[in-house]
């Protein structure tokens, strides 16, 4: 079809391989793509693991589609993921003759159902050696998400979960998985099980009060060194401005507080613990200063560079909570759009480029999981960064930081 915009590039694969009568092609591209099968959500919700083949009207076809044909979710209707194999197994005898991938679309097919037909489905399928979008690449929806402006900065301050698992970095009408699958995401990752807890999740996150607050305040007590002397910190005076800082706090919550009700006498805290909150504190500088040294060695830091704040780490994760809100239905699109919006301009308020937040982000990660091993949580960040900060193809190559 002439001028048609293939939303993703799994349709204009198949859409490629149709219009040269390629079947072969387009049955490739079909093994390797994620299918989505529609239902009603309140039979998925009575029975959350059954799959209902539910024919068209004339009970001739049953219809799928790829992630980049799916519509905005509503509030009625939900998707099942599966796989061409899966549909080749489950098919019986009584089931409609047509399978219909994308019906309406020029990518549209109507594909027989008979035994030598899904035994030349499960062929294909054994030949394809990736389903669904590879991960630790840039894909986007070309039409139906954002490419620029605002709400598409707000989406890629996610981009690099979505690199990492292999999604569209701009899809805000999200569907990821199907519905089932993340609603087992949120509830085994986060133990969200409703909206109210999903809401409480996300604005913890876009208020960034989720990320360690004992990270958040070695970064801040070197920032503020680094405003004052309008240069590097070493590492040394960094470790005795906390422990100063730390110690003028000790001192100031045993100080008589006048209140309302009267004068407050604080009991001072035992000395162990304040020297343990200290030690704890002086361990972290030099764990955030080994990461910065081999982050500046791997391209993720500029030269002299430091990391100003692990605030990226709750925004970008926000900004993804946002539209995993919408999959599972605990949210609507305009709270995520609105989610997706909070977390571009918190962003932009605390980081100065792409580069400076990706570092804030990868730092807080490798915090969390990677303990300095210098394994597979530290190479994933950095090859998310690169990827990000190199394909032709990135948001953060196209987006302008500064709205």
């Amino acid at each position: 079809m002439h001028g048609w915009i293939a939303p993703s590039s799994i349709e204009r694969e198949l859409y490629e391989s149709k219009a040269r009568g390629d079947w072969a092609a387009y049955l490739d591209a079909l093994a390797r793509a994620e299918l989505f099968m529609p239902q009603p959500r309140a039979l998925v919700d009575a029975e959350p693991q059954h799959a209902r083949f539910l024919p068209t009207p004339d009970g001739r076809s049953l219809v799928v589609y790829t992630a980049g044909m799916l519509s905005a979710p509503t509030p009625e209707t939900v998707f099942h993921r599966q796989s061409l194999a899966w549909f080749a197994n489950a098919w019986g005898h009584r089931d409609p003759a047509y399978l219909a991938v994308n019906p309406g679309s020029p990518a549209e097919a109507y594909l027989t159902t008979t035994p030598a037909d899904r035994a030349r489905w499960r062929a294909h399928w054994d030949a394809v050696t990736t389903w669904g979008l590879p991960r630790n690449a840039v894909h986007a929806l070309h039409t139906g998400g954002p490419l620029h402006g605002p709400v598409a900065h707000g989406l890629a301050v996610g981009a690099h979960l979505a690199v990492s698992n292999g999604e569209f970095w701009n899809a805000l009408a999200y569907h990821g998985s199907g519905y089932t699958r993340e609603r087992e995401r949120l509830r085994e990752s986060w133990d969200i099980t409703d909206s109210a807890g999903w809401l409480d999740v996300l604005q913890g996150m876009l208020n960034t009060e989720i990320v360690s607050p004992v990270w958040q305040f070695a970064l801040r007590v070197r920032r503020v060194l680094a405003s004052d002397f309008a240069g590097p910190v070493d590492v040394e005076h960094w470790r005795h401005a906390a422990e100063a800082t730390l110690r003028r706090r000790a001192e100031l919550s045993a100080e008589a507080q006048l209140t309302p009700d009267g004068v407050r006498v604080a009991e001072p805290r035992p000395t162990a613990e304040v020297e343990g909150e200290i030690a704890g504190v002086q361990r972290l500088i030099g764990r955030i200063a080994r990461y910065e040294q081999r982050f500046r060695a791997d391209g993720l830091l500029a030269p002299g560079g430091y990391v100003r704040s692990v605030d990226a780490w709750d925004l970008g994760r926000a900004s993804q909570m946002a539209r995993w809100g919408l999959g599972t239905r605990y949210g609507t699109l305009a709270d995520a759009e609105r989610a997706v919006l909070r977390a571009g301009e918190a962003a932009r308020g605390a980081y100065r480029s792409w580069e400076d937040f990706s570092a804030g982000y990868a730092l807080a990660r490798c915090l969390h999981f990677d303990e300095e091993e210098f394994g597979e949580w530290y190479d994933t960040s950095l090859a998310t960064h690169l990827t990000l900060t190199t394909d032709p193809a990135s948001p953060w190559l196209n987006i302008p930081w500064a709205m």
